[in-house]
């Protein structure tokens, strides 16, 4: 019965981490799994509980590490960008005003909702601005003229 429960409580953990996206939750999946396979081989509760801790601890302090250095992005690593990374940097064509709030823009043929990168500005249908940073489906504009070396927002320099 107590190797069910540590399976229960590894898919419950592993299926969380599908929405956090961490890489934090599965390692204690892991563990939960291995205190499993001690549960099923006739391992006393206390033997059980020590595993999933030390197999979660070791988990998180040395595989966690490794695995998000190789998932860096591709403009991190050199490697050629795609999907909302390709965007960053992309020019776009102000569709309707945007502000801190709000706004649309096309980027490459597609609409994307935007919002002003700096939000003191706001910039007007028909401007050309260049997509910073994409936030979930949101574009994170400035000004097109970027290439003035004053005029860069903060930690794009």
């Amino acid at each position: 019965m107590d190797a069910v429960v540590w399976v229960v409580l590894g898919v419950v953990l592993a299926v969380a981490e599908i929405f956090t996206t961490t890489l934090f939750l599965i390692m204690f999946a892991a563990g939960a799994f291995a205190a499993a396979a001690a549960a099923a081989l006739g391992a006393p509760t206390a033997l059980q509980a020590l595993i999933f801790t030390l197999v979660s601890a070791l988990s998180v302090a040395v595989v966690r590490p490794v695995i998000r250095r190789h998932a860096r992005s591709a403009l991190e690593s050199g490697e050629q960008a795609f999907g909302v990374e390709a965007l960053e940097g992309a020019t776009a064509l102000v569709l309707e005003p945007v502000d801190a709030e709000r706004g649309l823009v096309k980027i490459d043929g597609e609409l994307w909702s935007a919002r002003s990168y700096d939000v003191t500005r706001s910039y007007a249908a028909g401007e050309r601005v260049q997509v910073i940073k994409v936030r979930g489906a949101t574009a994170l504009v400035w000004q097109d003229d970027i290439s003035t070396p004053g005029e860069l927002p903060e930690g794009k320099r």
